[in-house]
């Protein structure tokens, strides 16, 4: 009633100009957008040709650099002598008033960044824009961070995740959209800030929002031509032995938890791709998911034509202080050949997993660790690290001219008061209150 009578004053006002309709009644109603909208404009390196050629050691392909996440560069043009003598080349400014998260990579001399809406390909020599494209995602989700963690290039076509549960490809050189396909449901909070690996013609990514109200964990697969979904897998198992982990969900309490944030690893002679996974949630609450919640806080390793489980090393088997395993694994090879995944974690520890057998070969502290397993209080726990400490995006790097594992951490703390289980409530892909 309320409707018609707004109608009805409507069609009053255009009654007393005489420009009323029987037809606008008969109006249907409009249809919600199933997605956003998609512009591409050229800067003025739109045409520059790009003199140096490619140049593989001069590329940066993904996330990571290489596939296997070991972030080492072989280029020596720095060394210690001229460090102390760089000086900026160049600055490009987005004109965006919006966090910046993202992993830059490079290809052919262009640089492609990303924001939660914008991808920008620059000139990496000048910093002159080439092109800019910006997808205005719709619908929104109700929790959103507004944040994007970067692009994976694959022959010519850059993959990106969207924060309305959309994947999409642009051409490399233009920047025209290829396409853009579903992969969650913004209305439950499923995002895709997370920056995608691409190899053997797909496109892997998962979504994240885990730390929010019945959102779980998934990992996904997409034809890197057409954008047609090949498989997903499910960290948080609705059914097999690895469900029996988790308590029976309630409609208070469903099963939360098991997302991605930053991006993953792949071992191209092997078809395994490796994801980092998230904590179960809600963050800190113990008692509402006790055990081990398989697959969070894991290092999980899937095939990556058919996206099984090949085997995985979880890291904490009940974590309840939010570490969850944020930067991809590096996959490195040491002297013999023998294969090692170098682990970072936001625990404060770097591990040494062995991906054949998924021993633990060595645990080392690389930052403050102090009650660590204190039961956490209404009146306050402090530890370390905090929520915002140990190895967060960027994980470890291997050196093979050293034989050494270089990794950053946060040395911080947090004081943490929960609350009562009992009296948490929330809303599908809401922060737990």
């Amino acid at each position: 009633m309320k409707l018609l009578r707004r109608l009805g004053l409507t069609c009053g006002a255009w009654l007393w100009l005489g420009a009323c309709s029987y037809l606008a009644f008969l109006k249907p109603p409009s249809v919600p957008r199933e997605r956003g909208t998609a512009s591409t404009e050229r800067g003025p390196a739109f045409t520059a040709p790009n003199a140096a050629g490619s140049k593989a050691a001069n590329d940066w392909l993904t996330y990571n650099r290489t596939l296997a996440g070991d972030r080492f560069s072989p280029l020596a043009e720095i060394t210690r002598a001229n460090v102390v003598r760089l000086r900026r080349a160049c600055r490009f400014d987005t004109g965006e008033r919006t966090p910046m998260q993202s992993g830059p990579i490079v290809v052919d001399g262009t640089i492609y960044l990303t924001t939660a809406e914008y991808t920008y390909a620059v000139d990496g020599a000048s910093c002159a824009l080439r092109w800019k494209h910006r997808y205005r995602y719709h619908p929104r989700p109700p929790f959103d961070l507004k944040v994007n963690r970067g692009a994976a290039y694959l022959d010519g076509r850059l993959f990106r995740g969207a924060n309305d549960g959309r994947v999409y490809a642009l051409d490399a050189a233009t920047g025209r959209e290829l396409w853009n396909v579903r992969a969650g449901d913004p209305a439950r909070g499923e995002t895709f800030p997370a920056a995608p690996v691409a190899w053997d013609g797909k496109v892997f990514i998962g979504n994240a929002g885990g730390d929010n109200l019945g959102v779980t964990g998934r990992m996904m697969a997409f034809d890197a031509r057409t954008g047609g979904k090949l498989w997903t897998f499910d960290i948080v198992p609705g059914n097999g032995p690895a469900a029996a982990t988790w308590p029976a969900e309630t409609e208070r309490v469903p099963h939360a938890g098991g997302a991605t944030w930053t991006s993953y690893s792949v071992d191209t002679a092997a078809g395994i791709v490796y994801l980092p996974t998230g904590n179960a949630a809600p963050d800190f609450l113990r008692a509402l998911h006790p055990g081990p919640n398989l697959y969070t806080t894991a290092i999980v390793a899937l095939d990556a034509a058919a996206g099984t489980l090949r085997g995985w090393y979880q890291v904490l088997v009940e974590d309840w202080h939010d570490w969850d395993v944020a930067a991809a694994p590096a996959l490195i090879r040491l002297s013999g050949g023998r294969a090692l995944l170098a682990v970072g974690g936001k625990d404060g520890h770097l591990y040494g997993i062995d991906p054949g057998s998924w021993r633990l070969h060595f645990q080392t502290p690389v930052t403050t660790r102090f009650n660590v397993d204190a039961p956490l209080t209404p009146e306050g726990t402090r530890f370390c690290p905090g929520v915002n400490g140990g190895v967060e995006w960027n994980g470890p790097s291997y050196s093979p001219s050293t034989g050494l594992l270089y990794v950053g951490a946060i040395d911080w703390c947090t004081t943490v008061k929960v609350t009562h289980p009992d009296s948490l409530r929330g809303r599908d892909g809401l922060p737990w209150t």
